[in-house]
């Protein structure tokens, strides 16, 4: 009973906190919309979640927002499902820290009668959710491979590939997917190291300056976001190779795109966060409209980014790019 009683205390006292002003409203009719994301920092949830007040003051709805505190903070999103679902939440937006692991608290919720959409990273396994909106990770990573194999021009490859962490689709997707565009295997001779960055960036320059003890000679780095990516650079930098190195990622947000502009980063694929929270909100509201659920993959878009281009790689400029950027 106690643990209840916390329960709906911290529910209400969520919901205080995230009003969105008298569009929000406060009445049993108006439809309350939950976002979980991985972190209140990054700047990629910063967006979803201003994409999401803005489609939920639109919609007349109120928002109700969360998140871990820290990338992979299992428990706090757990939390947040638990105090949305008894605060009375139709749906419930979330980009999963554990893709595994949150999965049974997303079953409770959806018997507990509430839509439940993953928004850019898929649970495992994915048919968790009643929904997904999110990119195509697969494709982002590919199209970078496609771009690094054809910009290496024949060159042979020493990849380091700077990755994101075990257990999250997201990373894994990227991954698998820059290898396919490269036209690799997982465990051919040419990744000569593979680190964990979590996305950070000074993890992402630890990584790549362990990687350069391991093999001095890397020529290519692939990086699982523009964070990881500027710390690589920054680690290059240092040895003063960053000119002999050709660094890629995936993203899109303004300062990785900036990065591109000024050379740091070659290429990269951009993504579109405030296209996710808006589908998503939308997608709720027209539930509590209609009782019609949003089901299966919606596919965002993703697009390369790159002032160097190459032949038969379809890509826009740094000019699109920071025309669509976020963060």
């Amino acid at each position: 009973m106690k643990r209840l009683i916390a329960g709906l205390m911290a529910a209400a006292l969520m919901a205080a906190g995230c009003g969105g002003g008298p569009s929000s409203g406060s009445g049993s009719d108006t439809v309350k919309v939950g976002l979980i994301t991985k972190t209140e920092t990054n700047p990629f949830f910063v967006k979803m979640k201003e994409g999401a007040s803005a489609a939920a003051k639109a919609q007349g709805a109120e928002l109700m927002s969360a998140a871990g505190k820290f990338d992979g903070d299992n428990a706090s999103q757990i939390t947040a499902i638990e105090n949305m679902v008894a605060a009375g939440v139709k749906g419930i937006l979330i980009t999963p820290s554990d893709t595994k692991a949150i999965v049974p608290a997303i079953k409770k919720a959806r018997d507990a009668g509430v839509l439940v959409i993953a928004l850019d990273t898929p649970t495992e396994p994915q048919e968790a959710t009643d929904a997904l909106f999110a990119t195509d990770n697969f494709k982002a990573g590919e199209l970078i491979g496609q771009y690094a194999k054809a910009a290496m021009a024949g060159k042979p490859a020493k990849i380091a590939t700077l990755d994101l962490a075990p257990g999250i689709t997201v990373g894994k997707l990227r991954h698998d997917g820059f290898l396919k565009g490269f036209g690799v295997a997982e465990g051919d001779p040419s990744i000569v190291c593979s680190q964990d960055t979590q996305g950070d960036q000074s993890k992402g320059q630890t990584a790549m300056e362990n990687c350069l003890q391991k093999a001095p000679d890397i020529n290519l780095v692939y990086t699982i976001n523009e964070p990881a990516a500027l710390g690589a650079h920054t680690a290059l930098k240092a040895k003063g190779i960053d000119k002999d190195v050709l660094v890629v990622s995936v993203d899109g947000g303004c300062t990785g795109t900036r990065a591109v502009q000024s050379g740091q980063i070659a290429a990269t694929s951009q993504q579109y966060p405030l296209k996710m929270a808006e589908s998503g909100v939308k997608a709720v509201t027209d539930f509590a409209k209609t009782g019609k659920k949003a089901t299966g993959y919606t596919d965002t878009g993703v697009t390369l980014i790159t002032d160097k281009p190459v032949a038969g790689v379809d890509a826009k400029d740094t000019a699109f790019g920071l025309a669509n950027c976020w963060g």
